[in-house]
């Protein structure tokens, strides 16, 4: 959840973030809540959160139900997951122990001491996410185009629309695109964001809205073809955006008249 660029800000300049750092501090579970929300862990991604002993994982609660819906039908399959941000390398050990051996995961970072925070089969790179080459190498290695790609890296609004317009096109259709810790786009300090701010993963979502209903309407599409969208779906601080192969909508009519 914490980026190395974010950690790297906050050593060297703490107080470009203490207005954001207040609002995402008030949210932290208590023990007695962490206790109650492990205690009714139902899901099978609840349970793996929940009772994880390994390396640091760091998520916001009602993710996991997200990541139960949209991921559930993908377990046991030979799917290619890429993440990007590992931070201590926990997510990666949970993806494996919910997806199986079949899945073949790979998280990237910035930070060179990623590498060590990871066990086979998974694998680390080190890169930035908006490194064209770096991304392209990665996605060959990983014998894209890829199933799922996950983006919990720097959350700064540019490098999110950076990765988008370099990786969406490497994403199999049926694929699943997602965003995490979309309310850093409401966030100036650091994260570029802003209310109704162009530029940032809201908005991006709203804007690819927009262009899935591009058959509807004569003002072109902004940032993809409208056959390429299959779904876009809003979750708190998650989108999903589902790669598709649209035919062109038909209207039908069935039964008699009156």
């Amino acid at each position: 959840m914490f980026s190395a660029i974010k950690l790297l800000i906050a050593r060297r300049f703490p107080s470009l973030l203490q207005g954001s750092n207040r609002k995402f501090d008030s949210y932290a579970a208590s023990r007695q809540e962490i206790k109650a929300f492990s205690n009714a862990a139902e899901r099978e991604i609840e349970k793996l959160f929940y009772f994880h002993s390994g390396r640091c994982i760091h998520k916001w609660a009602h993710y996991l139900e997200v990541y139960e819906r949209e991921f559930a039908l993908l377990r046991g399959a030979t799917i290619r997951f890429l993440e990007i941000g590992v931070s201590e390398g926990g997510s990666l050990e949970l993806w494996r122990r919910y997806f199986g051996e079949k899945a073949i995961i790979t998280g990237i970072d910035i930070n060179p001491a990623c590498r060590s925070r990871v066990d086979p089969p998974n694998k680390v790179r080190i890169g930035s996410q908006t490194d064209a080459g770096f991304l392209a190498d990665v996605v060959e290695e990983m014998g894209g185009p890829l199933d799922v790609i996950l983006d919990d890296g720097s959350h700064v609004a540019s490098h999110i629309l950076i990765t988008f317009n370099l990786l969406f096109p490497r994403l199999r259709t049926g694929g699943l695109y997602v965003i995490e810790d979309m309310h850093t786009s409401y966030w100036a300090e650091i994260f570029g964001g802003g209310y109704r701010r162009k530029g940032t993963a809201v908005e991006l979502g709203k804007t690819l809205v927009d262009d899935m209903h591009g058959w509807y309407h004569d003002n072109g599409q902004e940032q993809l073809d409208k056959t390429e969208i299959a779904s876009v779906r809003f979750y708190d601080s998650i989108l999903v955006i589902e790669k598709g192969n649209v035919a062109e909508p038909r209207h039908i009519k069935v039964g008699s008249d009156e």
